[in-house]
């Protein structure tokens, strides 16, 4: 018993425990709340497309010394707001654009890198995280941060789902669909940025996919997904740090090892959506016929459509 208490209390008895927990936590509801947005749009290259554009923006501000958050924070913003201008040519598809400027911000980052004399790996924090090393700084940037994109996704909620789930419907109502597509990639932007040293920029989408992608397995509605993934992710955060205290591992590694693990369980076991749970629904009840499949699918996304706003 004194053991699992140990377990428990342990990493608490550590100020950059601490830090690293407050941290992860506020990282992975955010990263819930803006990745539900992201993966009802079915967008999910966005978020590795930003955080790669924010490679170039880190490059720079390594180069000339200054904020490495401030200059990959700038530059995502940028690359974001390009590829909703570019988008708007309905003849590409957005993963197509994004995928464009995914790569050229990546290659000019490599560039600008090969700039710097005597480059002896100080982005390697950006590139794998180091959630055990922040500073009370990084924990207030985090957290200041972090409730102002709550509190923007809050604003614009139901336009965004309206724009997810019918474009043209959105246009004819009259939302101004193209600034909300930049309201969104800003949102995704800043998500990442703060969400670099808790996971690092390799392993970011995971921590803002994932955990939306559990929820989606687990519910038809956008409300309890908006619940849902937040949770999901900063369970996820605390189980990860909990691991990585106790046998000595990479923190983000572990975090995102166990949002997908989670991820893993929903595929299986979702009470509706799960694989083994929809097999045992297609075989019926013993003696019955099976139930036909627009029986058991009626209604999945009704609830979405219900929380559009009427305008």
């Amino acid at each position: 018993m004194s053991a699992i208490l140990d377990f428990v209390t342990g990493p608490w008895e550590h100020l950059f425990m601490r830090r690293a927990f407050a941290v992860a936590v506020m990282c992975g509801i955010v990263s819930g709340v803006v990745g539900a947005h992201v993966v009802l749009r079915g967008m999910a290259f966005i978020g590795d497309a930003v955080s790669h554009s924010v490679f170039p923006g880190v490059a720079i501000a390594f180069v000339f010394q200054f904020n490495l958050v401030l200059g990959g924070a700038v530059a995502g913003l940028l690359t974001a707001l390009a590829v909703a201008v570019f988008s708007q040519n309905r003849r590409l598809k957005e993963d197509t654009v994004i995928g464009v400027f995914f790569a050229a911000a990546f290659g000019l980052g490599i560039v600008i890198l090969s700039t710097a004399p005597g480059y002896s790996g100080s982005l390697e924090s950006f590139l794998f995280g180091q959630i055990l090393g922040i500073s009370d700084r990084d924990v207030a940037t985090v957290a200041v941060m972090g409730l102002v994109l709550l509190l923007v996704a809050g604003a614009v909620h139901k336009e965004l789902v309206t724009v997810s789930l019918d474009r043209e419907t959105a246009k004819a109502v009259g939302l101004p669909v193209f600034v909300l597509d930049i309201v969104l990639y800003a949102l995704v932007t800043v998500t990442v940025v703060i969400s670099l040293q808790a996971v690092g920029n390799i392993l970011v989408l995971a921590l803002l996919i994932t955990p939306a992608a559990c929820a989606r397995l687990l519910t038809d509605r956008i409300g309890v997904m908006m619940l849902l993934a937040p949770a999901v992710g900063a369970g996820g955060a605390v189980v990860g740090l909990y691991l990585s205290y106790a046998y000595n591992l990479a923190a983000g590694g572990l975090i995102v090892l166990v949002v997908t693990g989670v991820f893993v369980l929903c595929w299986l076991f979702a009470p509706r959506h799960g694989l083994l749970t929809a097999r045992r629904g297609a075989r019926g009840p013993v003696g019955g016929p099976a139930p036909a499949p627009e029986d058991r699918q009626a209604g999945e996304d009704t609830p979405l459509v219900e929380q559009t706003p009427a305008r």
